[in-house]
Protein backbone atom coordinates (compact mmCIF):
# COMPACT_ATOMS: atom_id res chain seq x y z
CA UNK A 1 0.00 0.00 0.00
CA UNK A 2 2.72 2.35 0.55
CA UNK A 3 3.47 5.11 3.23
CA UNK A 4 0.26 6.61 4.61
CA UNK A 5 0.88 10.89 3.55
CA UNK A 6 1.13 13.16 6.38
CA UNK A 7 -2.16 15.09 6.94
CA UNK A 8 -1.91 17.93 4.43
CA UNK A 9 -5.34 20.29 3.06
CA UNK A 10 -7.55 22.12 5.42
CA UNK A 11 -7.13 21.18 9.45
CA UNK A 12 -4.35 18.78 8.75
CA UNK A 13 -1.73 20.21 11.29
CA UNK A 14 1.37 19.64 9.11
CA UNK A 15 -0.06 21.94 6.22
CA UNK A 16 0.62 24.72 8.54
CA UNK A 17 4.23 24.07 8.56
CA UNK A 18 4.74 24.19 4.92
CA UNK A 19 5.73 27.78 5.36
CA UNK A 20 8.29 27.27 7.81
CA UNK A 21 9.76 23.77 6.75
CA UNK A 22 8.52 23.50 2.85
CA UNK A 23 8.06 20.09 1.40
CA UNK A 24 10.87 18.69 4.09
CA UNK A 25 11.09 14.62 5.29
CA UNK A 26 8.41 15.79 7.49
CA UNK A 27 5.81 17.40 5.75
CA UNK A 28 6.17 15.89 2.42
CA UNK A 29 4.47 12.85 0.62
CA UNK A 30 3.99 10.41 -2.59
CA UNK A 31 6.96 10.72 -5.08
CA UNK A 32 8.87 13.76 -3.31
CA UNK A 33 8.88 11.91 0.07
CA UNK A 34 10.07 8.64 -1.20
CA UNK A 35 13.00 10.30 -3.46
CA UNK A 36 13.86 12.44 -0.41
CA UNK A 37 13.90 9.65 2.33
CA UNK A 38 16.24 7.68 -0.12
CA UNK A 39 18.55 10.38 -1.01
CA UNK A 40 18.98 11.24 2.90
CA UNK A 41 18.55 7.72 4.76
CA UNK A 42 23.00 7.72 3.84
CA UNK A 43 23.04 10.59 6.77
CA UNK A 44 22.48 8.06 9.41
CA UNK A 45 24.57 5.55 8.75
CA UNK A 46 26.26 4.54 11.64
CA UNK A 47 29.73 5.43 10.33
CA UNK A 48 28.52 9.25 9.58
CA UNK A 49 26.68 9.11 13.22
CA UNK A 50 30.29 7.39 15.23
CA UNK A 51 32.05 11.14 15.21
CA UNK A 52 29.24 12.69 16.51
CA UNK A 53 29.26 11.63 19.99
CA UNK A 54 32.73 14.29 20.07
CA UNK A 55 30.31 16.74 19.94
CA UNK A 56 28.01 15.04 22.09
CA UNK A 57 30.23 15.52 25.19
CA UNK A 58 31.47 18.82 24.19
CA UNK A 59 28.07 20.39 24.13
CA UNK A 60 27.18 18.17 27.32
CA UNK A 61 30.58 19.82 28.96
CA UNK A 62 29.13 23.42 27.99
CA UNK A 63 25.94 22.25 30.12
CA UNK A 64 28.02 21.22 33.20
CA UNK A 65 29.69 24.50 33.64
CA UNK A 66 26.22 26.05 33.54
CA UNK A 67 25.37 23.32 36.20
CA UNK A 68 28.23 24.00 38.14
CA UNK A 69 27.45 27.48 38.14
CA UNK A 70 24.04 27.01 39.48
CA UNK A 71 25.78 24.57 41.86
CA UNK A 72 27.81 27.48 43.32
CA UNK A 73 24.61 30.09 43.99
CA UNK A 74 22.71 27.40 45.51
CA UNK A 75 19.88 27.42 43.36
CA UNK A 76 17.90 24.81 41.43
CA UNK A 77 18.66 24.24 37.88
CA UNK A 78 15.98 23.94 35.00
CA UNK A 79 16.35 21.28 32.66
CA UNK A 80 14.35 22.41 29.87
CA UNK A 81 15.63 25.68 28.72
CA UNK A 82 18.76 24.48 29.18
CA UNK A 83 18.56 20.82 27.95
CA UNK A 84 16.65 22.61 24.88
CA UNK A 85 20.20 24.75 24.40
CA UNK A 86 22.15 21.75 24.43
CA UNK A 87 20.19 19.72 21.81
CA UNK A 88 19.91 22.68 19.77
CA UNK A 89 23.62 23.38 19.87
CA UNK A 90 24.33 19.96 18.87
CA UNK A 91 22.28 19.95 16.40
CA UNK A 92 23.66 23.06 14.34
CA UNK A 93 27.22 21.34 14.73
CA UNK A 94 26.29 18.01 13.99
CA UNK A 95 23.92 19.29 10.75
CA UNK A 96 25.83 21.97 9.60
CA UNK A 97 29.46 22.39 11.55
CA UNK A 98 27.98 25.70 12.68
CA UNK A 99 29.41 26.86 16.58
CA UNK A 100 27.84 29.38 18.11
CA UNK A 101 27.05 30.87 21.55
CA UNK A 102 23.48 29.56 21.79
CA UNK A 103 24.00 27.57 25.05
CA UNK A 104 25.85 31.31 26.47
CA UNK A 105 22.64 33.64 25.30
CA UNK A 106 20.06 30.72 26.07
CA UNK A 107 16.37 31.75 25.16
CA UNK A 108 17.84 35.38 24.22
CA UNK A 109 18.84 33.68 21.31
CA UNK A 110 17.41 35.41 18.13
CA UNK A 111 17.02 31.54 15.92
CA UNK A 112 15.62 30.65 19.39
CA UNK A 113 13.19 32.94 19.99
CA UNK A 114 12.36 32.68 16.46
CA UNK A 115 11.39 28.60 16.61
CA UNK A 116 9.62 28.81 20.05
CA UNK A 117 7.54 31.60 18.96
CA UNK A 118 6.73 29.49 15.09
CA UNK A 119 5.91 26.26 17.51
CA UNK A 120 3.59 28.05 19.71
CA UNK A 121 1.58 30.40 16.99
CA UNK A 122 1.29 26.52 15.00
CA UNK A 123 -0.35 24.96 18.22
CA UNK A 124 -2.42 28.02 18.83
CA UNK A 125 -3.58 28.25 14.93
CA UNK A 126 -4.43 24.33 14.96
CA UNK A 127 -6.92 24.77 18.06
CA UNK A 128 -8.77 28.23 16.56
CA UNK A 129 -10.73 27.26 13.27
CA UNK A 130 -11.33 30.79 12.32
CA UNK A 131 -7.47 30.94 11.87
CA UNK A 132 -7.26 28.04 9.45
CA UNK A 133 -7.37 29.97 6.01
CA UNK A 134 -4.63 31.45 5.07
CA UNK A 135 -5.99 33.98 3.51
CA UNK A 136 -7.66 35.32 7.42
CA UNK A 137 -4.68 34.09 9.43
CA UNK A 138 -1.67 36.07 7.66
CA UNK A 139 -4.28 39.49 8.22
CA UNK A 140 -3.75 39.34 12.08
CA UNK A 141 -0.95 40.29 13.64
CA UNK A 142 0.15 36.76 14.84
CA UNK A 143 -0.19 35.98 11.09
CA UNK A 144 2.15 38.47 10.33
CA UNK A 145 4.75 37.64 13.27
CA UNK A 146 4.74 34.36 11.43
CA UNK A 147 5.76 35.23 8.00
CA UNK A 148 8.89 37.46 9.93
CA UNK A 149 10.03 34.75 11.80
CA UNK A 150 9.78 32.19 8.70
CA UNK A 151 11.70 34.81 7.18
CA UNK A 152 14.36 34.92 9.76
CA UNK A 153 14.88 30.99 9.83
CA UNK A 154 15.03 30.57 6.42
CA UNK A 155 17.70 33.31 6.04
CA UNK A 156 19.84 31.98 8.66
CA UNK A 157 19.95 28.40 6.89
CA UNK A 158 20.86 30.09 3.49
CA UNK A 159 23.50 31.94 5.28
CA UNK A 160 25.24 28.84 6.07
CA UNK A 161 24.37 26.76 3.36
CA UNK A 162 25.74 29.82 0.68
CA UNK A 163 29.00 29.73 2.77
CA UNK A 164 29.26 25.97 2.36
CA UNK A 165 29.21 25.95 -1.01
CA UNK A 166 31.27 28.81 -1.45
CA UNK A 167 34.03 27.05 0.37
CA UNK A 168 33.36 24.01 -1.57
CA UNK A 169 33.85 26.27 -4.79
CA UNK A 170 36.74 27.48 -3.28
CA UNK A 171 38.33 24.54 -2.06
CA UNK A 172 39.22 26.11 1.07
CA UNK A 173 39.68 22.70 3.41
CA UNK A 174 40.09 23.26 7.14
CA UNK A 175 43.15 22.43 8.27
CA UNK A 176 42.02 18.74 10.34
CA UNK A 177 40.00 17.01 9.05
CA UNK A 178 35.96 17.33 9.52
CA UNK A 179 33.49 14.91 10.29
CA UNK A 180 30.91 14.42 7.64
CA UNK A 181 27.67 16.11 8.62
CA UNK A 182 23.95 16.63 7.15
CA UNK A 183 24.68 19.55 4.45
CA UNK A 184 27.55 17.59 3.26
CA UNK A 185 24.99 14.58 2.44
CA UNK A 186 22.66 17.14 1.27
CA UNK A 187 24.56 18.92 -1.19
CA UNK A 188 26.18 15.61 -2.42
CA UNK A 189 23.22 13.50 -2.62
CA UNK A 190 22.13 12.31 -5.83
CA UNK A 191 19.48 9.87 -7.54
CA UNK A 192 19.39 7.12 -10.22
CA UNK A 193 19.32 9.65 -12.54
CA UNK A 194 21.88 11.98 -11.02
CA UNK A 195 19.80 14.71 -10.06
CA UNK A 196 20.56 16.03 -6.66
CA UNK A 197 18.59 18.04 -4.53
CA UNK A 198 17.61 21.46 -5.88
CA UNK A 199 18.53 24.57 -3.48
CA UNK A 200 14.81 25.27 -1.96
CA UNK A 201 15.31 21.14 -1.08
CA UNK A 202 17.89 21.75 0.81
CA UNK A 203 17.05 24.38 2.70
CA UNK A 204 13.44 22.37 3.78
CA UNK A 205 15.31 19.52 4.48
CA UNK A 206 18.01 21.60 6.63
CA UNK A 207 15.10 23.62 8.40
CA UNK A 208 12.98 20.27 8.99
CA UNK A 209 16.40 18.87 10.37
CA UNK A 210 17.09 21.60 12.86
CA UNK A 211 13.47 21.63 14.25
CA UNK A 212 12.65 18.04 14.57
CA UNK A 213 16.55 17.48 15.73
CA UNK A 214 16.44 19.77 19.21
CA UNK A 215 12.97 20.02 20.03
CA UNK A 216 11.96 16.13 20.67
CA UNK A 217 15.34 15.01 21.46
CA UNK A 218 15.32 18.25 24.45
CA UNK A 219 11.94 16.36 25.74
CA UNK A 220 13.20 13.13 25.52
CA UNK A 221 15.99 14.21 27.84
CA UNK A 222 14.70 16.14 30.20
CA UNK A 223 11.68 14.25 30.69
CA UNK A 224 13.87 10.95 31.28
CA UNK A 225 16.08 13.25 33.81
CA UNK A 226 12.81 14.62 35.80
CA UNK A 227 11.42 10.78 36.12
CA UNK A 228 15.37 10.01 37.33
CA UNK A 229 15.37 12.63 39.78
CA UNK A 230 12.17 11.77 41.18
CA UNK A 231 13.05 7.83 41.29
CA UNK A 232 16.90 7.69 43.17
CA UNK A 233 16.99 3.80 43.37
CA UNK A 234 16.44 3.77 39.52
CA UNK A 235 18.99 6.95 39.45
CA UNK A 236 21.51 4.89 41.40
CA UNK A 237 21.56 2.30 39.37
CA UNK A 238 22.04 3.82 36.24
CA UNK A 239 24.97 5.66 37.44
CA UNK A 240 26.49 2.79 38.41
CA UNK A 241 26.01 1.28 35.17
CA UNK A 242 27.74 4.54 33.54
CA UNK A 243 30.73 4.35 36.58
CA UNK A 244 31.26 0.79 35.58
CA UNK A 245 31.32 1.74 31.33
CA UNK A 246 33.74 4.38 31.82
CA UNK A 247 35.48 2.93 35.19
CA UNK A 248 39.69 3.52 34.78
CA UNK A 249 39.60 6.13 32.23
CA UNK A 250 40.58 9.55 32.97
CA UNK A 251 38.96 11.11 30.35
CA UNK A 252 35.07 11.00 30.92
CA UNK A 253 33.85 11.71 28.01
CA UNK A 254 31.24 8.71 26.66
CA UNK A 255 32.13 6.97 23.44
CA UNK A 256 30.96 5.19 20.72
CA UNK A 257 31.89 1.73 22.07
CA UNK A 258 30.04 2.66 25.47
CA UNK A 259 26.64 3.66 23.81
CA UNK A 260 25.67 -0.33 23.45
CA UNK A 261 26.72 -0.70 26.75
CA UNK A 262 24.06 1.36 28.36
CA UNK A 263 21.52 -0.75 28.52
CA UNK A 264 19.79 0.23 32.08
CA UNK A 265 19.69 3.57 31.06
CA UNK A 266 18.23 3.11 27.41
CA UNK A 267 16.05 0.90 29.45
CA UNK A 268 15.29 4.10 31.30
CA UNK A 269 14.70 6.62 28.43
CA UNK A 270 13.01 4.36 26.98
CA UNK A 271 10.66 4.36 29.86
CA UNK A 272 10.93 7.99 30.16
CA UNK A 273 9.55 8.44 26.21
CA UNK A 274 6.30 6.12 27.14
CA UNK A 275 5.03 8.25 30.02
CA UNK A 276 6.34 11.34 28.38
CA UNK A 277 5.37 10.60 24.59
CA UNK A 278 8.16 13.60 23.49
CA UNK A 279 5.74 14.05 20.42
CA UNK A 280 2.32 13.15 22.08
CA UNK A 281 0.33 12.45 18.67
CA UNK A 282 0.67 12.14 15.07
CA UNK A 283 -1.28 12.98 11.69
CA UNK A 284 -1.81 10.54 8.59
CA UNK A 285 -4.19 10.81 6.01
CA UNK A 286 -5.54 7.08 5.24
CA UNK A 287 -4.82 6.12 1.35
CA UNK A 288 -7.28 3.39 1.42
CA UNK A 289 -10.74 2.48 3.34
CA UNK A 290 -9.92 0.57 6.37
CA UNK A 291 -12.03 -1.99 8.41
CA UNK A 292 -12.08 -1.55 11.93
CA UNK A 293 -13.79 -3.89 14.51
CA UNK A 294 -16.54 -1.48 15.09
CA UNK A 295 -16.85 0.85 12.23
CA UNK A 296 -14.77 1.31 8.63
CA UNK A 297 -12.38 4.44 7.93
CA UNK A 298 -13.46 5.57 4.71
CA UNK A 299 -10.29 6.49 2.06
CA UNK A 300 -8.99 10.20 2.43
CA UNK A 301 -10.25 10.63 6.10
CA UNK A 302 -7.67 12.62 8.56
CA UNK A 303 -6.60 10.24 11.59
CA UNK A 304 -5.17 11.64 14.71
CA UNK A 305 -3.13 8.86 16.49
CA UNK A 306 -2.55 9.51 19.99
CA UNK A 307 0.44 8.38 21.30
CA UNK A 308 0.33 9.68 24.49
CA UNK A 309 -2.62 7.81 24.68
CA UNK A 310 -1.39 4.65 23.88
CA UNK A 311 1.86 4.68 25.77
CA UNK A 312 -0.72 4.82 29.01
CA UNK A 313 -3.38 2.30 27.49
CA UNK A 314 -4.26 0.35 30.76
CA UNK A 315 -4.94 -2.31 28.42
CA UNK A 316 -1.28 -2.79 27.10
CA UNK A 317 0.87 -1.32 29.99
CA UNK A 318 0.31 -2.39 33.59
CA UNK A 319 -0.31 0.42 35.98
CA UNK A 320 0.76 3.05 33.01
CA UNK A 321 1.31 5.69 34.69
CA UNK A 322 4.19 4.22 36.97
CA UNK A 323 7.88 4.64 35.54
CA UNK A 324 9.31 1.65 35.61
CA UNK A 325 12.59 1.37 33.59
CA UNK A 326 11.84 -3.12 34.15
CA UNK A 327 9.31 -2.92 31.72
CA UNK A 328 11.91 -2.63 28.73
CA UNK A 329 14.20 -5.16 29.61
CA UNK A 330 15.09 -7.94 27.37
CA UNK A 331 13.02 -10.76 28.56
CA UNK A 332 9.63 -8.35 28.73
CA UNK A 333 10.34 -6.14 25.35
CA UNK A 334 9.82 -9.41 23.22
CA UNK A 335 6.74 -10.09 25.13
CA UNK A 336 5.54 -6.28 23.77
CA UNK A 337 3.55 -6.15 21.05
CA UNK A 338 5.58 -4.39 17.83
CA UNK A 339 2.85 -1.38 18.20
CA UNK A 340 2.70 -0.44 21.48
CA UNK A 341 5.23 1.22 22.11
CA UNK A 342 6.26 3.67 18.95
CA UNK A 343 8.13 7.12 20.31
CA UNK A 344 9.51 7.68 16.69
CA UNK A 345 6.21 6.76 14.81
CA UNK A 346 6.44 2.96 12.96
CA UNK A 347 6.04 1.65 9.67
CA UNK A 348 7.86 3.15 6.59
CA UNK A 349 7.09 6.89 7.81
CA UNK A 350 9.62 6.60 10.80
CA UNK A 351 11.48 8.93 12.65
CA UNK A 352 14.98 8.96 10.15
CA UNK A 353 17.23 10.37 12.48
CA UNK A 354 15.94 7.69 15.85
CA UNK A 355 19.83 6.42 16.17
CA UNK A 356 20.87 9.93 16.25
CA UNK A 357 18.19 10.93 18.86
CA UNK A 358 18.94 8.12 21.23
CA UNK A 359 22.76 8.28 20.59
CA UNK A 360 22.32 11.72 21.86
CA UNK A 361 20.14 10.95 24.87
CA UNK A 362 22.68 8.46 26.23
CA UNK A 363 25.69 10.72 26.14
CA UNK A 364 24.36 14.02 27.65
CA UNK A 365 22.21 12.21 30.39
CA UNK A 366 25.22 9.63 31.20
CA UNK A 367 27.70 12.92 31.65
CA UNK A 368 25.18 14.59 33.39
CA UNK A 369 25.12 11.89 35.94
CA UNK A 370 28.29 11.21 35.87
CA UNK A 371 29.12 14.15 38.20
CA UNK A 372 25.89 15.00 39.58
CA UNK A 373 22.75 13.44 41.57
CA UNK A 374 19.47 15.29 40.83
CA UNK A 375 16.64 15.10 42.99
CA UNK A 376 12.91 17.22 42.44
CA UNK A 377 12.82 20.52 44.00
CA UNK A 378 9.83 20.09 46.41
CA UNK A 379 9.08 24.14 45.87
CA UNK A 380 8.08 23.82 42.02
CA UNK A 381 5.44 22.10 40.60
CA UNK A 382 5.69 20.64 37.46
CA UNK A 383 2.90 20.47 34.57
CA UNK A 384 2.79 18.71 31.69
CA UNK A 385 2.19 21.55 28.13
CA UNK A 386 0.51 19.01 25.26
CA UNK A 387 1.42 20.38 21.78
CA UNK A 388 3.51 19.05 18.89
CA UNK A 389 6.13 18.84 21.54
CA UNK A 390 5.14 17.72 25.06
CA UNK A 391 6.72 20.20 27.34
CA UNK A 392 6.13 21.75 30.57
CA UNK A 393 4.04 24.74 31.62
CA UNK A 394 6.69 26.54 33.87
CA UNK A 395 9.86 24.24 32.81
CA UNK A 396 11.06 21.51 35.52
CA UNK A 397 13.53 22.65 38.44
CA UNK A 398 15.70 19.86 40.09
CA UNK A 399 18.01 20.19 43.19
CA UNK A 400 21.55 19.15 41.58
CA UNK A 401 24.57 18.14 44.50
CA UNK A 402 27.91 17.08 43.24
CA UNK A 403 28.62 13.28 43.51
CA UNK A 404 31.66 12.74 46.14
CA UNK A 405 32.84 10.42 44.08
CA UNK A 406 33.25 12.02 41.19
CA UNK A 407 33.69 15.76 42.24
CA UNK A 408 37.60 16.21 42.25
CA UNK A 409 37.95 14.24 38.84
CA UNK A 410 35.87 16.85 37.12
CA UNK A 411 36.51 19.90 38.29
Amino acid sequence: MGAKPKARGLGGSYEYLLPWLGEGLLVSNGDRWARSRRLLTPAFHFDILRPYVDIYNEASDLLLDKMASDVKKGRSFELFGNISMCTLDIILRCAFSYENDCQVKGETHPYVVAVNELSETLLHRTRIPLLHPDFIFYLTSEGRRFRRNCNFVHSVTEEIIAKRKQTLKEKKFQPKPRYLDFLDILLSARDETGQGLSDAEIRDEADTFLFEGHDTTASGITWTLFALAGHPHFQAKVKGEIDDVSKGRKCKDIQWEDLPKLQYLTQCIKEGMRLHSPVPFIQRRLKKEIEMPDCTLPGGALVTLHLYNLHHNPHVWTDPDTYDPERFNPDTVRELDTYSFIPFSAGSRNCIGQHFAMNEEKVVIARILQRYTLALDPKHTVQKKFSAVLRSEHGIHVTITPREDTATDNQ
